[in-house]
Parts: C-alpha cells; sequence; structure tokens
C-alpha cells in the first residue's frame, strides 16, 4: 500500500492518486525558457504520478537505469480529507486534510524530448521514486499557508528557495480545477508547482526539503 503518513499521530492514509501541477510560478517558468518572455498559463498545466512513485523521510530515491539527468523539484503538497466533485472555491478548504514538503523529482532530459514530439511526460515524472513526500501536518496546524516559504537544501547547501504567495494558481484555485475532471478522494495527495532553482543530483547526494516549520522530509540519492 502506498500512503501518507499524519504528523503527531503517525495515522497512514492510502493514496490513491497523485495529481501535479506544472508551471504555477512565474520564475521556474522564466529558467525554463531562457531568453524568452515568461508565458503564465492562462489555467493548471495538470499530469499525474502513480501512488508507487512515493518515496518517505529516510528512503533513498533511486536513479533509474537509464541515460538521464535527474533534477530536483521542490514543492508544498496538499492532501485532500474527504471526498469532493466540482468543488465550490468557497468549499475547498473543508477538502483539505493537511499540507506537507515534497520533491517532484524528473527526468529533465526526457521530459524535454517528450515535450519536443509533443508526447505525454509520464516517464519522466511517474517512475518509482519520483514523488518524495514529508509526513503531513494538519491544516489546522498550518498558519499562513498562502505565504509560506519552501527550501531544498542538497548536502547542507541550499539550492531552492521560494514562498508560496508567489504561486500562479492557489491552493483553492488547485482544487476547484482538478475537482472538474477527477473525483478527489480523501488521501489524494496535490503537488503544487515549483519555484525557481531546479538542477541536477547525482547519486550519493543527500536531499532536504523544509516547509516553513510545519513539516521536513530527508532522503538520499542511490544508483543500483
Amino acid at each position: 500500500m502506498s500512503y501518507i503518513c499524519i504528523k503527531k499521530s503517525g495515522e497512514k492514509i492510502a493514496v490513491s492518486k497523485i495529481l501535479c501541477v506544472g508551471a504555477n510560478y512565474s520564475d521556474h517558468i522564466a529558467e525554463m525558457n531562457p531568453g524568452k518572455p515568461a508565458e503564465l498559463p492562462k489555467e493548471p498545466v495538470i499530469f499525474m504520478k502513480p501512488p508507487s512513485a512515493i518515496v518517505h523521510d529516510g528512503e533513498n530515491i533511486i536513479f533509474p537505469d537509464v541515460q538521464s539527468e535527474l533534477h530536483h523539484e521542490v514543492e508544498l503538497i496538499v492532501v485532500i480529507g474527504k471526498d469532493g466533485k466540482n468543488i465550490k472555491a468557497g468549499d475547498a478548504d473543508s477538502h483539505i486534510l493537511g499540507y506537507g514538503i515534497g520533491l517532484d523529482m524528473t527526468l529533465r532530459d526526457l521530459q524535454a524530448e517528450a515535450k519536443k514530439k509533443g508526447r505525454p511526460w509520464t516517464i519522466a515524472k511517474g517512475f518509482d521514486t519520483s514523488a518524495v513526500i514529508s509526513e503531513i501536518a494538519g491544516k489546522n496546524e498550518v498558519n499562513q499557508v498562502k505565504d509560506l516559504p519552501l527550501k531544498l537544501f542538497i548536502n547542507e547547501t541550499m539550492r531552492q528557495e521560494g514562498r508560496t504567495s508567489k504561486m500562479i494558481f492557489t491552493v483553492s484555485d488547485i482544487i476547484v480545477y482538478l475537482s472538474k475532471f477527477f473525483t478527489l478522494c480523501r488521501g489524494d495527495v496535490i503537488f503544487t508547482g515549483t519555484p525557481k532553482g531546479v538542477g541536477p543530483v547525482q547519486p550519493g547526494d543527500h536531499l532536504r526539503a523544509v516547509l516553513g516549520e510545519y513539516a521536513e522530509v530527508s532522503v538520499s540519492v542511490k544508483k543500483i
């Protein structure tokens, strides 16, 4: 069973799907398209990872046995607490169980090739151990989720830093949009996008992602 773990209580909740938002920070859009005007999306860019992609604190990201460039992307995670479909903006908060920090690990050159050919990103984004997830803090424990700091350290050197206030689409926007197409279920995980600073990792690297004072996750990269 793939699961998320609730901070303090230790409760484990099964995950049925992982929904992810791409291109949700203008500074990340700019860094991925150097020399071009940043074209902001008019609606969220959505992709998915399978539950089998989940990695927890203290575990390892396994570098796939392919010639590829593995990149880190630190992100705010939202976990759904109750089922919903066609959720209204005013009701979005009532469907949230809690928040955490995560890493959307990406095979960047495979993603770039897929984009160029107009093909899906599934392998580049959904391979085993591509979804690093912290323990989840209950939503009532997290203050000012609209402006929380995100940080990623590699071998204790900070590589990414951003704030949730810079997201193009808010948590509420994302939940409303997703629920038009998917029934959101208790335990579903939403990755909300990454700020600038993405880059490669190598076997032997230690990664530590932090969401303010509320959540932290540490993992290592291994090559099998």
